[in-house]
Formats: structure tokens, sequence, C-alpha cells
């Protein structure tokens, strides 16, 4: 019997990845959650990954799923992203050390009263029950910044129990069949031995154990290239994909422990966007200027107190771009060089 809360649609046309054509995943009718992400026009799904996680939402068997990645690499945007096109409603949380489990569960809190009323408490519930009742999908960000002892708290939920919330009377939530547990992280729960992330924690072994992992890693230059593309920008195809080479050059820097930063691929869009922005208004005579501009504000301006990784980067971007084409970002406010050539014309 059909399920009139869903439809089947075409995984291939969704998300255009080169699959089965006649691979189907379901869809949610409703699309009048304010939950439901909004979908970007110019994100470029990557196959495999997509392909990774329709088949835990299809059907996750009591498990919850993990992403792992460096930082920038695209792990919260690909849930946020499918969840999009699936008008699948998302309980977003970005999680810390000083998180503690009742940021999850929920907690009373102070209600305005009435005019002339003694002020009143009510119970709140946090993104867990939430989900738990409404059939959303749980995303929890950074999740390894979260302390191991308040994390377990999951444990149960994660195995399909329901939810015992003793603050509130003793509520018991019981699990919608859609909800689902997604999580990411720069770890695998193991901590970080390169130090690279500052508040990366060790997690419980016995919670690590519950869950799907999938690592998403840099998309590769011609996917991040056409991502660039996508974004409509003024800068010409040569240059976008020479910053994309530039990025990966940075990223293998970072990976050999060379660099204490690396290179997202948020930070290339930025850092293309940017480069369209200030194109002709740095340098009239030199858009290559632009570029160079508009990297130290995406990136370089972050090694202020590292002047010798500033100088080598510098130094990547001459031998990427071409010396004779590469002229070093710090020249000039936008505007300037107009307003000096205009005024030497004027003379």
């Amino acid at each position: 019997m059909t399920n009139p809360a869903f439809s089947k649609v075409s995984i291939a046309n969704t998300f255009a990845i080169p699959v089965d054509p006649t691979k189907m995943m379901f869809k949610f009718n409703d699309a009048s959650s304010p939950y439901i992400p909004p979908a970007s026009a110019e994100y470029v799904f990557r196959a495999t990954a997509v392909t990774e996680l329709i088949s835990f939402l299809r059907k996750p068997d009591g498990d919850a799923f993990f992403i792992t990645g460096p930082t920038g690499s695209g792990k919260t945007s690909l849930v946020l992203e499918t969840a999009a096109r699936l008008n699948w409603p998302v309980q977003s949380l970005t999680c810390n050390g000083r998180m503690e489990a009742a940021d999850l569960i929920g907690m009373y809190v102070l209600r305005a009263p009435a005019p002339g009323a003694d002020p009143i408490t009510a119970w709140q519930y946090g993104p867990l029950p939430m989900a738990m009742k409404l059939g959303h999908i749980l995303l929890l960000n950074e999740v390894d910044m979260m302390a191991p002892e308040e994390l377990a708290a999951l444990n149960d939920v994660l195995e399909g129990r329901p939810l015992v919330i003793g603050a509130n009377g003793g509520e018991v939530v019981k699990p919608h069949p859609m909800f689902r547990v997604i999580v990411t992280g720069n770890s695998v729960g193991g901590g970080d031995e390169s130090q690279a992330y500052q508040g990366v924690m060790k997690q419980n072994i016995a919670s690590m154990d519950r869950y799907w992992f999938m690592n998403v890693g840099y998309a590769p230059e011609h996917v991040e290239q056409n991502i660039l593309a996508s974004a409509s920008t003024k800068v010409p195809e040569n240059i976008r994909n020479r910053m994309v080479t530039y990025a990966n050059e940075v990223r293998g820097l970072f990976e050999s422990r060379h660099l204490s930063i690396t290179f997202s691929t948020r930070t290339l869009l930025r850092w293309c966007r940017l480069a369209s922005r200030f194109r002709g208004s740095v340098d009239p005579n030199n858009n290559a200027n632009s570029v160079g501009y508009a990297l130290e504000m995406a990136f370089l301006r972050r090694l202020g107190d590292q002047p010798e990784q500033r100088e080598a980067l510098l130094r990547l971007a001459r031998d990427v771009f071409g010396q004779d084409n590469w002229v070093d970002g710090e020249v000039a406010e936008p505007g300037e060089a107009q307003q000096e050539t205009e005024t030497a014309q004027a003379a």
C-alpha cells in the first residue's frame, strides 16, 4: 500500500550523480516544515558520499551515522543538502566541551508571565526529543568536542530504546520510525594526535560501537572546479583551476605537518567569490592582483603571527599562478589603486 506521506524519486536525477537511473529513494511530500534545510543551487554532490548516506537514511538498522573528515570538507553540508532535497527536517546542534546532556534533552526555563502574574517555569524540549517525536534527523556537529560522559546519554536512544526524561516527570519519548541520528567530527572518536584540532576529545569506545562511519575528504579537483564554476563569479576558468591546484598544494603541506592551517573547500569558495568582488577594483590594470588580495582576506591573514608560513604560502602562489601574473595582495585597499590612477591621469 502506498504511503501518502512519501513519494519516490530517482537518486540520479535528484542528486545529479552518475548512478543507476532506476535506483529510487523516498521523499517527504510535506515541504512546509521550518526545519527543512534550504537547498543550495550550486552544491555539487559526490556519488560515493551521498550513496552511503542515503543507504543509512533508508534503513539504519538501529545504528547512528558518524561522518568524519578534515575541516571544511563538506560533512555538514552533505547532510543538510541531502535532507533539503528529500524534504527531511533536521534538528541541528553544534557541540562543545561545556555542553551537557540537558542541552540535548531539554530543561525547565522561565517563561514571560501574564501582566501582573508571577514568573512561571515550563519544560522546553531539546533537539533530541524533538527529533524523536517528529521523525527528524538529529545532526550533532563537532560531536568529538563533547565530553564523552555527556554524549553517553545517547547510548540507549541509539539502540532504539525510548528516551526517559526524568526531569520532566519521567516522560517516555518513543522514537518515530523516521528518526535518525547523524554526527560529524574531525576525528573518529579516538582523539586528535596531530593536535591540529583543539578541543577534540577521545570518546567512549562503547558509544563509538553504535555508529556507521564515513570519511569525507576534500573533493577531487574536477569536483571543486565545478563548485567554483557553479558559483557564477567573474573569475576566469583558468584562474579558478589554478585556485584549486593551489588549495591542494596547501593541503599536502598541512598533511605533512609543514603548515598549521589547511585550505578547506569553504575557504576555496570564499577566495573565488572575493576575487570576483574585487576584480578591477584593487588594480584596474592587473586583475591578478584581485586574486592575491582575496587570498589575503580569505586565508593568509590567519597567519598574522607566523610570518614564515605566510611567506611560504605566497611563494607557492607565485609558483602556481606564475611570477609574472601574480602581485601580492597587500598593495592597496580596494579602490585606492583606481583613485591613484585617476589622479595621475588628471595631472
